[in-house]
This record gives structure tokens, sequence and C-alpha cells, in this order.
């Protein structure tokens, strides 16, 4: 839980960072909306993990509360008996009257068992003593263990108070937003319009380059079937001649679905590789970010009614920060349309990642990159004050996929 609220906060200071931008262009102000409802969101989250490690708080009040009462009858009882047990013997606690109470039995084995019974009474009472010492520490213990959940209590509380108040103000903060933003409704039509006839545009390269992929390796695959039974022909005569028989050599390429990818054995490989990583695979961007475009159809964020349909995510950074390899690769093509600038797909075994809007690009097309190495500099947005806002897709063969949750966070 503590773990979750670390995130949570870190992700607060992070868009934090990004809304301290002023937001002058319509462009601007409607990032600024975006960037406050996931504020909002993620405030959200953390007023509710902050409810549940208060809840589990109380719980753990609650267990040693109950833990100390069944320590204290534990120890009131056990000091009852030792005390009860003292004062029926004290009059044989001396030397003098030990020595006596031994002598004063009628034979020597009596005498014996009385001097042993002494002895283990000896022990028991110093036994008992330990047990006594040890259970008030123990409560002692549990004592401090409570004053510090219940201070622990407070503290959330305290907090929880405060992320209330902040996220009234986000709250106030986008709704001051979307009002100045509803005077530019047609304007934002026109803008929503001309990114979705683009975005359409970046989907229809992506699913040829593919497409034209998906031929070039089934025509290898055939090439290389060919090959191998023109090579099993000629080598089965000379098998009849020497009465031998040679195994194949030749690795076949196999798709994982029909109509798919024929991948050879060592993009297979990478293939289960990359899925493998699901969940730990680095952040596409660098330096500090927040998801300004949520992956799939849903709600436009100023204009009713209107819905969009992102076919990745759009991750906006800090001005320079550079996109980078998720995972290790072939670069397949790199090509530039207007909107997203410079685009770049790399290939790993059967999954696909794109990275858009860039302006410097460091690597060439058939290059092979490595996880974590740079590929270019996002473009600086001077419209959104020089921030990077870099479009990242996922693709498995031709069906498209949310990137997110194969982040690490």
């Amino acid at each position: 839980m503590e773990a979750q609220r670390k995130s949570l906060k870190e992700e607060i200071a992070r868009v934090n960072a990004l809304l301290g931008q002023a937001a002058t262009s319509t462009k601007a102000q409607l990032q600024q909306l975006s960037l406050l409802r996931k504020q909002i969101e993620t405030r959200q989250q953390l007023i509710e993990a902050l409810g549940a490690e208060i809840k589990a708080t109380d719980e753990q009040i609650s267990r040693v509360e109950a833990e100390i009462d069944l320590l204290q009858q534990k120890f009131d009882k056990r000091q009852e008996s030792y005390v009860k047990s003292i004062r029926a013997l004290q009059h044989k606690t001396h030397a003098k009257d030990q020595l006596l109470f031994i002598l004063s039995a009628k034979d020597f084995a009596e005498g014996m068992r009385r001097a042993r019974y002494l002895q283990e009474y000896s022990a028991w009472q110093k036994k008992e003593a330990e047990k006594l010492k040890a259970l008030r520490q123990e409560i002692e213990a549990n004592k401090k263990e409570l004053e510090a959940a219940r201070a622990e209590k407070t503290r959330l509380l305290e907090s929880g108070i405060r992320e209330q108040e902040e996220l009234k103000k986000n709250e106030a903060e986008a709704d001051k937003q979307l009002s100045l933003l509803k005077g530019k409704e047609s304007g934002l039509r026109a803008q929503l319009n001309k990114h979705k006839r683009q975005a359409a545009e970046l989907n229809r390269r992506i699913e040829a380059q593919i497409r034209k992929e998906i031929e070039e390796a089934a025509r290898a695959a055939r090439a290389a079937r060919a090959a191998e039974e023109a090579r099993r022909r000629a080598q089965a005569k000379i098998d009849t001649k020497s009465g031998k028989s040679s195994p194949s050599s030749t690795k076949e390429r196999k798709t994982e679905t029909r109509g798919g990818y024929a991948m050879t054995e060592s993009e297979a490989k990478l293939s289960g590789s990359f899925l493998s990583n699901r969940g730990r695979l680095p952040a596409p961007i660098t330096g500090s970010f927040a998801v300004t475009g949520r992956f799939g159809e849903h709600k436009h964020e100023a204009l009713k009614y209107v819905t969009v349909n992102n076919a990745g995510v759009d991750l906006q950074g800090a001005p320079g920060a550079q996109a980078r390899a998720v995972f290790e690769g072939k670069v397949t093509r790199i090509f530039t349309l207007e909107g997203f600038n410079n685009s770049i797909i790399i290939r790993h075994g059967n999954y696909l990642t794109v990275y858009s809007n860039l302006t410097d690009v460091f690597v060439s097309t058939g290059d092979e990159v490595r996880t974590g190495q740079a590929l270019g500099r996002i473009y600086s947005d001077p419209d959104l004050g020089g921030a990077s806002v870099l479009h990242f897709q996922l693709w498995k063969e031709t069906t498209k996929m949310d990137p997110l949750p194969w982040f690490r966070h």
C-alpha cells in the first residue's frame, strides 16, 4: 500500500511539473485539460489508497488492542498464581527453614525428596519470574506498536484531508479550463477532424507496412521450402547411390496465426521474449512524462457527444525528450507524415512498436536496436510551451493493442 501511494504521488508530481507550463493556445488549453483530468483521476486513486491504508491501520489497531488484552489477562493470571505460590511457601524461603524442612522428614528418602522439591521450586520460581518479565516486555512492545499505528492513522487522515482539498482545486481548475474551451468549439472540431484524418493516414501506412512484411515473409518461407525440397531431391539421389540418408538442414519459417507473419526461429524466440516481458517494458519516452491520450475509444475532453479513437497512447514529456526502444528488434520502416512528423516501426518477432512525432531520427531502416536505445528526438511543440508529445503504438500481427499494461510502472 505504501509503495502504491508513493507511485501515485510521483505520478501527481510529474503531472504537476507539466501543468506548470503556460497554456495560451487552444491546443495547449486542451492539453492542460487532459493533464488536469489525469491529475484528478490519479488524486482520486491516491485518496482511495489512503482510505485503504486507514482501514488496514484500523484493523491493525484492533488486532494489537486484542493482543494486549489477551496478554494482560495471561500476565494477571500468571502473576496471581506466582504470588500465591510465593506466599504459600514463604516460611521456607530462608536457609534455616529449608534445612529444618528437610531434617524433619521421617526418613532419608523423604528428606531427599524434600531437598529435590525445594531445588525444583527454586528453579520454577526463576522460570516464572522470567516468563512474567517476557510477558511484560511483549505487552510493552505491543503498546508501542499501537501508539505507532495510531500516529500513522493520524498522519494518513491529515494527508487524506490535504488530498481532498487539492482534488477540489484540480476540479475547479478543470471546470475553468473547460469553460474557456467551450467558446472555441468550432475551432476544436476543425482541429479534431484534421487530426482524425492524419491519424487515419498514419494507421493506413502502418497497416500497409505490416501487410508488406507479412507478404515478404511468406515469399521467403515459400522460397525456403522450395530450396529445401530441391536440396532433398538432390540429396536423395546421392543417398540412393551411397545407401545413406541425410537430415534436413533448412529451418522453416512458421506463422503463429493463419495469415500471420512467418517468423524465423530467432524471430519466434524474440517474440516469446517480448511477450514474457509484458508489464516490464521501459517507457518509450525519456524523463518525466504523463499520459495525455489513452488507447481506444473514449469521450473527447472538451466536446460533448464526440468520441475519439486512439490507436495508441500519447505521452507528454519535457522539452528535449527522446523516444527510446522498448525492446530489442529491427527497424523495418521510417516515414514522414503531416501531424506526426517522423515515425519509426520496429519489429520484435510478430510484435511491432511504432514511435511517432519525432524530429531528429538516430537510426536507419534495417538497424538492429537494443532495449532502451535512443531512436530520435521528439518534436517540441511551441503551441505546448515546447513540450514533447510522443505517439506510441503496439501491434501484434495486424491487431492494435493497449500499450500501457506492457510498461513498467
